[in-house]
């Protein structure tokens, strides 16, 4: 039988018969090994263990996650989705879990048990606050229930619990209707919150209650966009506008316990995202869809524009930059940085730049539905889509 020769190629471009290439198998092996330490060891040298840490983050919890927050001590507060079924609906009731700073577990509330009424609901958790003491927490749910006649009715509402699970009552009920975008004060007991005054959502007006059972009103007949607390203090910064919205957005530093107020900036426009710097210097909000405004609150005529795209924002640490995660709430998107360029003061009139500058991608690109950075700045929790569970990895440079 005679043998088939085989005509092998090498990349560079040489010939060689069947049996040259088994006496120099040995020799190529041995050379591609050597290639490919070198190679590692530069891809290494130039950073991909950063990388790596997308794969091995300090802290996981492998659930499906609707919403987390840190806590002041390491500590998270978290809430699982947990469907179940009636004989007529398919309802979601989310329980919530706490994890301490040791990695340790516990449901801390069972959301089948939890009811409101006769009438068939579900509901998420959209979002949690811890209070100034670190043992008290305001969980914000999004609702929909069914009414007489089978329609669904949604709303929005705030459940109030201790770090022990146990419900915490305003007044007579657990649960402050109708709000969004609640907070406490120093005291520990008292919650300022938002009720829509224009909907869908347009304006709000502020009210308050608290654990002594005495609610009211908090700047009565004024209507808001968007509020951010003051940590430490029972101060809020807030975007005022008139019922009518004929009037321009005015950046406003309330005291919601005397409501005393002091008008920071006219601004020229707002879309959202009122957010407070770590050291509570400084303030950012989009004006519109695109760009980013930062501004000095001590010298508030000093302001920088950023083309930075719409999204979800914190801020990083050191205030240079912010980590922008680009969709809105509860959809995915990328994080990337977002460099601040220097604030420079500018008259009422004057045109401001907007810079342009390059964003930086975290995490290889990859998406994201949620992310916080805890409130020592070292960290950076994520949930993935697909099974939304939560990483904690270090802040990435």
């Amino acid at each position: 039988m005679r043998m088939r020769r085989h005509i092998l190629f090498h990349d560079d471009g040489f010939m060689t018969t069947a049996g040259t290439w088994l006496r120099n198998r040995t020799y190529l092996f041995r050379w591609m090994g050597a290639v490919l330490l070198v190679c590692a060891a530069c891809y290494l040298a130039a950073g991909v263990g950063r990388a790596q840490d997308l794969e091995k983050p300090v802290n996981s919890i492998e659930e499906d996650i609707t919403a987390f927050a840190f806590g002041p001590d390491g500590r998270i507060v978290y809430a699982v989705n947990r469907p179940f079924k009636t004989k007529q609906y398919d309802l979601e009731h989310d329980d919530i879990w706490m994890q301490d700073a040791g990695g340790k577990k516990r449901r801390i509330f069972i959301g089948e048990k939890f009811q409101r009424g006769a009438a068939p609901f579900t509901y998420s958790v959209n979002s949690f606050r811890w209070s100034p003491n670190g043992h008290l927490i305001l969980a914000e749910l999004f609702t929909s229930t069914v009414d007489d006649s089978g329609k669904t009715v949604d709303a929005m509402m705030t459940l109030v619990l201790d770090d022990s699970g146990k419900e915490v009552k305003m007044g007579e009920d657990n649960v402050i209707k109708n709000a969004s975008n609640a907070t406490w004060l120093q005291d520990n007991a008292t919650v300022i919150y938002f009720t829509e005054a224009l909907k869908p959502k347009v304006l709000f007006s502020y009210h308050y209650t608290n654990r002594a059972g005495a609610p009211g009103l908090v700047f009565e007949g004024r209507t808001f966009l968007d509020s951010v607390p003051v940590p430490g203090t029972n101060y809020n910064y807030a975007v005022e506008r008139d019922r009518n919205l004929s009037g321009p957005p005015r950046l406003q530093k309330l005291q919601m316990l005397a409501q005393e107020d002091n008008e920071i900036a006219t601004l020229d426009g707002f879309e959202s995202g009122l957010s407070l710097s770590p050291s509570g210097t400084k303030i950012a909000y989009f004006l519109d869809k695109e760009v980013l405004e930062v501004r000095d609150l001590t010298i508030p005529a000093k302001t920088a524009r950023v083309r930075s795209g719409y999204g979800v924002f914190r801020w990083a640490p050191d205030e240079t930059r912010i980590l922008l995660k680009r969709s809105v709430e509860k959809k995915s998107g990328d994080l990337v940085w977002i460099t601040i360029p220097p604030l420079v003061a500018h008259a009422a009139d004057a045109s401001v730049d907007v810079a342009q500058p390059t964003p930086v991608p975290i995490f290889r690109g990859l998406t994201f539905r949620e992310f916080a950075i805890s409130p020592d700045g070292k960290f950076v929790g994520v949930i993935a889509v697909g099974r939304r569970n939560l990483a904690v990895y270090p802040l990435p440079r």
